[in-house]
């Protein structure tokens, strides 16, 4: 970090304390909570530079408490997801949160998928996740009768809930703890100096002994104010979705899910319920021209120079242009939207397609054009970075927060 300038003393900070926590989605509420848990009496404050919380990837996804099926064995990724979801559902319950049990099946749908069908059954078995099993074509029709596949994966731990909610509870017991949560206050400056990290925010001074950023689609930038690398480098990715047309509900009991292509982190346009009745289908993932670009229409000039002056983003799209051809035609074609979601109910029609929201994922991206599968944590000099977070952060938040927590506690002995 560099040197505060001199003539600038911290005394005139407008707050001052222990630990300050940059982003007030799930991840930095779940980490700031169980900082406060651990250690009463922390002067802790945690900074959201939008006007309300769980105002970007929290507020946009999809709702799924996931099992944990498809993850690598041992990977944070795996280990944070099966335990973060068993947290969550207790945790539910205590606050009085609803969530549906509601399950899910990951369906192929010809020969050549079920290698990749196997493969997840097996990381889901190493995992530990409860409950799955595979189940034939008959089986199925009797779980999703609209269905069609000649195999699936079924998943009766999968959920959903909201998580806008369990991320306001997170704020509440913040507050119960003792700590603080401010919302406007984006961060524009980081210094350090003495053993203390002065930040620069929309709303005031704050100066902190430690700082942990879970900046989500901003952690490079973010990263970069403090003197560290800005790789991995975010990349942001648009999901859009459809609305199945109320009368046609009937159609979709739990989860659908496609068998995933293993070169991407995406887990391909799937029917999800949602706990206010809609029913959800999509996402696509287009290259979004903005951090928060939830519209094709929005574009940010430094988002885009950022990107395309990434030698890691240079390589990504030479290697995967057709895959991306591909997904913009489908993002731009909603007969050919119709036409993936046909391919598991072919029963639909155009006119059971509603226009529906989107949200924007923040994918990590290495200097070698690779997506950042697993979550990861790195440390500066009295900072912590959640440089990569993206899902199942949300169903993982409890036990996201344990791992970061345990991280600080090394940071601050």
């Amino acid at each position: 970090m560099s040197e505060q300038p001199a003539g600038n003393p911290y005394t005139t900070a407008d707050w001052r304390g222990d630990v300050a926590v940059i982003g007030g989605g799930i991840v930095g509420l779940a980490t700031a909570r169980e900082i406060l848990r651990r250690r009463p009496g922390t002067r802790l404050i945690v900074l959201e530079r939008e006007e309300r919380l769980a105002a970007h990837q929290t507020g946009h996804n999809s709702g799924v408490i996931h099992s944990g099926v498809y993850y690598a064995p041992g990977s944070l990724k795996a280990k944070a997801c099966v335990a973060g979801a068993a947290q969550l559902k207790a945790y539910c319950d205590e606050k009085g949160i609803p969530w549906d049990p509601c399950g899910k099946v990951i369906v192929a749908t010809d020969e050549s998928e079920l290698p990749r069908l196997e493969e997840i059954h097996r990381r889901g078995m190493a995992n530990g996740v409860p409950g799955i099993r595979m189940i034939g074509a008959d089986e199925l029709r009797e779980v999703e009768p609209h269905v069609v596949g000649i195999r699936a994966l079924l998943s009766p731990a999968t959920g959903i809930v909201d998580y806008v909610r369990v991320a306001e509870a997170y704020a509440e017991d913040i507050r119960e703890y003792g700590g603080e949560v401010r919302t406007r206050h984006g961060v524009t400056n980081i210094r350090r100096k003495g053993g203390a990290t002065r930040l620069t925010t929309a709303g005031g001074e704050i100066e902190a002994r430690w700082v942990i950023a879970c900046a989500g689609a901003w952690s490079d930038r973010v990263a970069e104010m403090t003197g560290a690398a800005r790789t991995p480098r975010i990349v942001p990715f648009r999901g859009d979705y459809y609305i199945l047309r109320p009368e046609r509900r009937s159609l979709v009991r739990g989860n659908i899910y496609p068998v995933p292509d293993p070169r991407f982190p995406f887990l391909g346009v799937h029917f999800t319920p949602r706990m206010n009745g809609d029913l959800w289908l999509g996402p696509n993932a287009v290259l979004a021209f903005a951090r928060d670009g939830y519209r094709f229409r929005d574009v940010r000039l430094g988002d885009l120079f950022d990107m395309f002056s990434y030698g890691g983003f240079l390589r990504f799209g030479r290697k995967h242009w057709r895959t991306g051809y591909d997904e913009m035609a489908r993002d731009l074609s909603k007969k050919r939207f119709l036409a993936s979601l046909q391919k598991y109910i072919p029963e639909l029609t155009l006119d059971d397609l509603l226009p529906g929201p989107s949200g924007v994922r923040a994918q990590a991206l290495g200097p070698d054009g690779a997506l950042v599968d697993d979550f990861v944590i790195d440390r500066g000099d009295g900072v912590l970075h959640i440089r990569n977070a993206p899902s199942p952060a949300a169903t993982s938040s409890l036990q996201i927060g344990a791992m970061v927590a345990d991280a600080f506690e090394e940071m601050a002995r």
